[in-house]
């Protein structure tokens, strides 16, 4: 309720053996879910790791050759140097 953990009692018998089973299959369902979710997610950052650093690389390369052709960076933008 809320957000808060409550305890209800079911009381006893047959019925609070149902109650309870379900409880418990519906907990150990979610911590399967939260487990894949890890898997899962960890699977997406070692595919994505080798895309962020062949994008770092490409933005070093990118200014190295931009530098190189006589462009300079200002307020964000490249431009090309003046010349005297």
């Amino acid at each position: 309720m809320n957000g808060k953990v409550v305890r209800e009692y079911i009381g006893g018998g047959e019925l609070a053996r149902i109650v309870s089973e379900g409880d418990a299959t519906r907990r150990a369902l979610r911590k399967v879910e939260r487990q894949q979710e890890r898997t899962e997610l960890e699977r997406l950052e070692a595919l994505a790791a080798p895309v962020g650093e062949l994008c770092e690389v490409t933005m070093i390369l990118t200014r190295a050759h931009l530098l190189a052709g006589g462009y300079h960076e200002h307020k964000g933008e490249w431009r090309r140097e003046r010349r005297a």
